[in-house]
């Protein structure tokens, strides 16, 4: 049972998610279907002793093979696309964060306060450290739920990619470059995630903890700066 739920995509925790999983499992139902009735023609022809070689071509079934081609295409396309609409979609955000990648670790800074920012550093290998090997952090990035975030990412060295799979986030942070990017997450709890570009020697030891609160809490805990 483990094994087969790995090789699925993490549960959805985010609006954005449900539709890229929505989306996933209908571009593989139809690629399945099409890859289903081609082996079953192939096989047919192979074992037809009908078969006329010398059939070059025939205008109705050319005409098919034309159209329902271009359905399945259109049926991917504009659900692919209105997807990527969604993702860009950056107005009226509840909230900012400036996001940091450095060699090895991440700073946050909440742009709509004053005087909160940190660095989140992977928490050491200890007897006594987070059952979440190499993913848990001294500083996670607290966020409150169902509000609508929008970060703004860099780096100050090198390109990394700061990354949470089940928020369907992944975008490059890079230097001289500011890229944005909005999300929501719709429960609380504890989201992981990793930098996703080879980035250097300590690349699999700058991990991204995500912590989701309600608002009530979040704002008791912006009051601990002030």
């Amino acid at each position: 049972m483990a094994t087969w739920s790995n090789l699925n995509l993490q549960n959805s925790s985010s609006s954005i998610m449900e539709h890229l999983l929505f989306f996933h499992d209908t571009a593989m139902m139809i690629v399945s279907l099409i890859s289903i009735l081609i082996l079953y023609i192939i096989m047919l022809n192979f074992n037809n002793k009908f078969y006329n070689f010398n059939l070059l071509e025939h205008q109705n079934i050319e005409l098919i093979w034309t159209i329902i081609p271009s359905i399945f295409l259109i049926m991917i396309a504009f659900p692919s696309l209105h997807l990527l609409y969604l993702m860009d979609e950056t107005s009226n955000p509840n909230l900012t964060i400036k996001i940091l990648g450095h060699q090895w670790y991440w700073s946050y800074e909440y742009s709509d306060f004053k005087n909160i920012e940190f660095d989140s550093y992977m928490t050491p290998l200890t007897p006594s450290s987070s059952i979440f090997r190499l993913l848990d952090v001294d500083n996670r990035l607290i966020i409150p739920m169902n509000t609508q975030i929008r970060s703004l990412i860099s780096s100050l060295d090198t390109i990394h990619a700061w990354t949470i799979p089940s928020l369907g986030i992944k975008t490059d942070a890079m230097p001289g470059r500011l890229n944005q990017l909005t999300f929501s997450i719709n429960r609380p709890g504890l989201f992981f995630g990793q930098c996703s570009e080879i980035c250097g020697t300590n690349h699999s030891f700058m991990p991204i903890c995500l912590e989701s609160i309600k608002l009530n809490f979040f704002l008791n805990w912006i009051k601990k700066f002030n």
